[in-house]
């Protein structure tokens, strides 16, 4: 699993096209402002070790969270962090157990619909910590 975390001020997303025939139809223009923006590809090999994956990819996410002073966090799936991609029923499952788990943790977490492209827009922070890249 391949992490590259955002510290923001401000991230916005709109829908643009469905990528995968089975994902919900969605028409989404969103907004959130001083939040953790976590761009995520789930590996092929991840398959083989989804809980160890999860587990290191929420304690890196609450550990950048508890560093930035953040409790909202954005997940994105964002195939283009590696040539190593899973499937795409295991990428969306493990990619909502992260979330489910930081909820549970207290974070305000939400994804970018599942199987779509997107127009975005991202306002990174300047600081050390607001731009981090993980290989889980």
């Amino acid at each position: 699993m391949k992490l590259l975390m955002f510290d923001t001020d401000d991230f916005w997303y709109k829908t643009f096209s469905k990528t995968v025939d089975s994902a919900e139809t969605y028409d989404v223009e969103k907004a959130t402002a001083d939040s953790l923006v976590i761009f995520i590809n789930v590996e092929k090999e991840d398959e083989d070790q989804k809980d160890r994956v999860v587990k290191k990819a929420v304690n890196n996410i609450s550990w950048l969270a508890k560093k930035t002073g953040r409790n909202k966090v954005v997940l994105h799936s964002f195939g283009h962090l590696s040539e190593s991609k899973s499937s795409i029923e295991f990428a969306e499952d493990a990619i909502k157990t992260i979330r489910d788990k930081l909820t549970a943790k207290g974070f305000e977490t939400s994804m970018t619909p599942f199987g779509y492209l997107f127009e975005f827009k991202i306002h990174v922070k300047g600081e050390s910590l607001a731009k981090v890249w993980k290989s889980i």
